[in-house]
This record gives C-alpha cells, sequence and structure tokens, in this order.
C-alpha cells in the first residue's frame, strides 16, 4: 500500500521551529503516528529517528527539537505499530512482531520522509533497535549517513557480567512468565521503559539468544538484505557506562554494513562531565552535552 500522510495539527516549538502531527501508513496497511519538527524556513537537511525498543518517541522530542531548530533540519519521529501514539487497540490484543517494526515500520517512515522533502537526502538517527535493520529497508540505497546510537546486536552473552542477573531474567524468568500471563511484556515493571507487545519480546528473544542475531535468518524468515545499497556513512556512538549495548557490542555492528563507510565517537559521561548517560541517557536534556557530537555526523 502506498505509504500516505495526514496532518492533524500544527504548532509552533519555539521562534524557530514548528511541530507537526503526522500519520502514515505502511505497506501493510497499519497507520503510524508521529510528529515531524520542522525550521521555520525550509530546511537543508531531512533526518528520521528510528527509536529503541520501550523507547516511545515522546522520549526524544527534546533532543529533537533541538536538532530541528539549531541545524535547519525536518526531523521525524513516530512509534512502532500498536506502541506510543501507534498504539491503537488493547496491547494484549496486539499481532506486531519485531520484524513488522524493525522492517515494516521503519522503512515506511524513512520512505515518508523522502517522500515528504525530495530534493534533500534522508539521514538517519538509530538509537539501540533503529541502526540494526537498515540494510533491509527499501530506500536504504537512498540514505546518506547514519549516526547510530547505542546499537548493535544484542547477543545475550556479549552483556557485561553486571548486566547478566538482568539479562538471565529477562530472557528467562520474568520476562517470559509475565508476557505469558498478561499478554504484553510489561516494560515498566521490568524496567524496560514502556510496555511492549509479546509478538514484539519472542522474536527479540529469539534474536538476542543466537551469536548471529538477525543474520541468522537471512533469506529465510527475513528477506535477504539490500547490502550492496547500504553505502552510507555511518558513525558508530557507543556509550562508554551503557551495560545494555556495551560499546564492544556496538562495534559488531558494521558486520550488518560492509559497503558502508565506517567512523566511530564515544559518549564518555567523564570526559562530558556528565554523572551517568547510560543506554538511552544521551537524548534527555540533562545530558544534552551529547546532543552536539550525535549531530556532527549528520551535518554537511
Amino acid at each position: 500500500m502506498e505509504v500516505q500522510s495526514a496532518v492533524s495539527d500544527i504548532s509552533r516549538d519555539n521562534q524557530n521551529a514548528t511541530v507537526e502531527n503526522i500519520s502514515f501508513e505502511t505497506k501493510d496497511g497499519r497507520t503510524l503516528s508521529g510528529r515531524l519538527h520542522r525550521p521555520m524556513s525550509a530546511p537543508s537537511l531531512a533526518i528520521v529517528l528510528h527509536g529503541g525498543v520501550g523507547f516511545p518517541a515522546r522520549f526524544y522530542q527534546d533532543f529533537v527539537a533541538w536538532l530541528s531548530a539549531s541545524h535547519g533540519a525536518a526531523v521525524l519521529t513516530y512509534d512502532y505499530r500498536d506502541f506510543g501514539w501507534s498504539l491503537h487497540r488493547p496491547l494484549a490484543n496486539s499481532d506486531a512482531r519485531l520484524r513488522d517494526w524493525a522492517i515494516t515500520d521503519q522503512s515506511a517512515a524513512l520512505t515518508f520522509l523522502i517522500r515528504r522533502f525530495p530534493s534533500l537526502p534522508p539521514r538517519v538517527v538509530a538509537h539501540s533497535l533503529g541502526g540494526q535493520w537498515l540494510a533491509f529497508h527499501d530506500d536504504v540505497g537512498r540514505i546518506d549517513r547514519v549516526a547510530a546510537v547505542a546499537s548493535g546486536p544484542g547477543y545475550w552473552r556479549d552483556h557485561p557480567w553486571s548486566m547478566q542477573p538482568s539479562v538471565i531474567a529477562f530472557w528467562w524468568l520474568l520476562g517470559p512468565l509475565a508476557t505469558r500471563a498478561i499478554g504484553y511484556v510489561p516494560g515498566r515493571a521490568l524496567g524496560l521503559g514502556a510496555d511492549i507487545p509479546a509478538g514484539v519480546y519472542w522474536e527479540w528473544r529469539k534474536l538476542c539468544l543466537h551469536p548471529d542475531f538477525h543474520r541468522c535468518e537471512w533469506g529465510r524468515s527475513y528477506p535477504k538484505p539490500r547490502l550492496d545499497e547500504a553505502r552510507f556513512r555511518l558513525t558508530l556512538i557507543p556509550i562508554a557506562d551503557d551495560a545494555v549495548i556495551a560499546p564492544h557490542m556496538v562495534r559488531k555492528l558494521s558486520a550488518f554494513y560492509p559497503r558502508a563507510s565506517i567512523s566511530e565517537t564515544l559518549l564518555d559521561p567523564v570526559a562530558l562531565g556528565l554523572r551517568a548517560i547510560q543506554h538511552g541517557g544521551a537524548f534527555v536534556s540533562r545530558n544534552k552535552a551529547c546532543w552536539p557530537l550525535i549531530a556532527a555526523p549528520l551535518l554537511n
């Protein structure tokens, strides 16, 4: 199905940007909702932010508002199906799978951005899950640059030892028990950040228990990725105190994009004068010292 959009509201975010509430359709007919931050003048950059599991689009709004106003960028944030602004039915009734979020929904968001700003090369801010699947997207060959923050395959044995008790509980104990009992993952109760559909959890679990992550399903349950088209400039942005996707795990992301040009920027809380950053903290306003380092790879 054609990717479509509907403008529901436009408001002034500050003197330099506006915020537009948008919706668009995926190829399989699901409606996703989000926000498009735009500068008051014609944008010089077009950016989509693909979020992590358990991080709704609203979580990124302070960073996105700054990115749009400070750098003249049109920035799209959105929520995956049956999550956040895109949740339109009881979560226990969701049939969403991880592949729906990471392939179909992310691809639709990229296509929406391209059609909205056809003269601008699309660029991507990818957080966690958001950076792992880009080569599966229909328009991956159009992507110019990617800033991948705390993004890498989450094989369970690769987590630091300090994280292992939580990993074991999430994949083998509390996670499965709670999901089977109530029909979705109670993310707030389990420290994930937000509730997520059961189908997303079970597929995510399967991949994180395999050392090859989603590569074990290339050309099988997943389509073959467009590796030769993924020739963007990829900046890996590991976070020094992130135990969820530790820096050595982020560096494994480069294996998913063999044709990309790879560089790295480390976010170190000590060097930046911050108390802590951790897995999602690079996008919150108390850690805005991280923001110029995330934006830098996207700028001309």
